[in-house]
């Protein structure tokens, strides 16, 4: 649904403050036992107001930000705790029109669900694709049973069919979780969503 660039601003204003989501931690801290993450990549897809991207550059990772809004650009770039020599690169794309390089990490924190049905499995390619081996990823799947299952615009998946999704991908992190809350801009919702931290195998 369309939403004015002010309303969008608030909303990133509000999410952006938030701390990173667990997903990305425990995925961050999987690469650290390897080795610092000077020269590592990670491109955040459905960055918002960036409260996964100033983890990851706290922590000298270089970020490729994307998100089909304009002010999830703005709002990023204009956060007072950038860390000071990040390197970081914007783009506003959407995920099916997308392009980005080889890449350790893509995180996608409740973002892809906003894939439609019919470009899913071609955006999940690319992140396959653009990961290099022992790359990850991170986020979250909505499933089935989600109070938003059926919205237009939107992916959802059984259990099945995301074990059939990661089937090249050592799983290092998987929750399922359904619970009753609230969206950050109020609503009330039934969650039913896969959190997701995977390693790509070897060719």
């Amino acid at each position: 649904m369309a939403r004015d660039s002010e309303e969008w601003a608030a909303y990133y204003a509000k999410t952006g403050a938030r701390p990173p989501r667990q997903t990305l931690l425990f995925a961050l801290d999987q690469f650290d036992r390897i080795r610092s993450a000077h020269g590592r990549l990670a491109v955040d897809l459905g960055s918002g107001g960036g409260r996964d991207v100033i983890e990851m550059l706290r922590r000298d990772w270089s970020v490729i930000a994307i998100d089909a809004e304009a002010a999830a650009a703005a709002a990023l770039t204009a956060r007072d705790d950038l860390p000071e020599g990040a390197v970081l690169e914007t783009r506003v794309a959407t995920f099916e029109d997308a392009v980005w390089p080889g890449c350790d990490l893509v995180n996608s924190s409740f973002a892809l669900p906003l894939c439609a049905p019919d470009g899913f499995a071609a955006v999940w390619e690319k992140i396959s694709i653009s990961l290099k081996t022992g790359g990850r990823f991170s986020g979250q799947l909505y499933g089935t049973r989600d109070s938003w299952a059926g919205r237009s615009g939107m992916t959802f998946h059984t259990r099945a069919e995301v074990d059939e999704i990661l089937s090249g991908f050592d799983v290092e992190f998987f929750e399922e979780e359904e619970d009753d809350s609230v969206t950050p801009r109020g609503e009330s919702k039934h969650w039913h969503v896969f959190h997701i931290v995977a390693r790509r195998r070897g060719d």
